[in-house]
């Protein structure tokens, strides 16, 4: 008998047990998942407008002032070249020859044809005021002066174009044909050589919208190369274009003058530094408080004790914070730790009140 009631004593105590066990693991399973778990404890921050002292830095590429490609006017065969790779070359000057016996020959014929009209028209201006002549003869041998001059300046061009000349002063960073090469005229000119003036060069580079209603055409920037290490160079803002891209940026040019200390190249990095943008006041938040991708960066707002999810549009970082562009005002409560845990509406209780 008193075998029969331990076991029954036994039974009742497992049964006990295992509900027991049953139940805390249902709890512990709504717990991890958020289910009964009424508050979360977290800290917070108030919003508010931060002077932003660091400098906006970004990298652009250096580009020359001036970059033409010297196309062939004319058609034949080089016979001579006057420039190679690296040369530097003043506007005007002649990089190469071409073939010029026929056209030196048809400018020769020319030349004479209008100095022959140009006396005959004098001659008959004389006959005509002795009246010698009629007004019609008169105005045939202006007809006849003036064809033949355009004919002669349209040799004189042609002549001229078998000196293929670069229109800019700088230096010869290409050179497509050599002696014996054939070129072509308009319309599909041949390609002879690049030439790029460095004297001065750009710096090209894309703003956020912020910053770009910000920067002012004419502001200083400091210009830093990896090529020169502790140079500083000094720029200027050229150009703040009033079209962005899909991204919202928008496109600045930064000029530098060149220095012979420290010559700089097309092609080149460069770090700007646009200083005109300190100490301005924006809205920043600590870069832990912020959940969510980079793409679409989200924070917890405390509305009457509940966490709310908001979706946000950052700006630049600076140090430990990051300039919210869109999605918070000032004065408004956000979760800077313990937001790992929360998921939207959820009741939180605030530990630094």
């Amino acid at each position: 008998m008193k075998n029969w009631k331990a076991i029954v004593s036994v039974v009742v105590i497992l049964a006990v047990i295992i509900t027991v066990l049953f139940m805390n693991k249902k709890k512990m399973s709504a717990n991890a998942s958020g289910g009964i778990k009424d508050v979360y404890y977290v800290t917070v921050d108030k919003v508010s407008k931060k002077d932003l002292s660091e400098t906006l830095s970004l990298v652009g590429t250096i580009n020359a002032n001036n970059d033409v490609n010297v196309i062939s006017e004319t058609a034949g065969k080089v016979t001579a070249v006057f420039v190679k790779v690296g040369d530097y070359k003043e506007a005007g000057s002649v990089l190469f020859q071409v073939d010029d016996e026929l056209k030196k020959a048809a400018f020769m014929s020319a030349e004479a044809n209008y100095e022959k009209a140009k006396k005959d028209y004098e001659r008959f201006q004389s006959l005509y005021k002795e009246k010698s002549v009629s007004d019609s003869q008169l105005e045939q041998a202006k007809l006849g002066a003036a064809l033949a001059e355009s004919q002669y300046i349209v040799a004189k061009r042609q002549l001229n174009d078998t000196q293929i000349k670069t229109p800019i002063s700088g230096y010869v960073a290409a050179r497509y044909v050599d002696v014996g090469s054939m070129v072509q005229g308009a319309p599909q000119a041949t390609m002879v050589a690049n030439v790029v003036d460095i004297s001065k060069l750009k710096v090209k580079l894309n703003l956020p919208e912020s910053d770009a209603f910000l920067t002012k055409i004419g502001d200083e920037v400091a210009v830093n190369t990896d090529v020169y290490p502790g140079v500083k160079f000094r720029g200027r803002v050229e150009s703040v274009s009033s079209k962005g891209d899909e991204a919202h940026t928008y496109p600045v040019e930064i000029t530098v003058l060149n220095e012979s200390a420290h010559p700089l190249k097309a092609g080149m990095f460069a770090t700007v530094k646009f200083t005109s943008l300190k100490d301005r006041q924006t809205i920043a938040v600590p870069r832990e408080s912020l959940v969510g991708s980079v793409k679409a960066p989200q924070i917890f707002v405390v509305e009457n004790g509940i966490a709310k999810l908001r979706n946000i549009v950052l700006g630049n970082q600076f140090g430990i914070y990051v300039q919210v562009l869109q999605g918070l005002n000032e004065g408004e409560t956000i979760v800077v730790n313990g937001q790992n845990n929360l998921v939207d509406n959820l009741k939180v209780e605030i530990l630094n009140k």
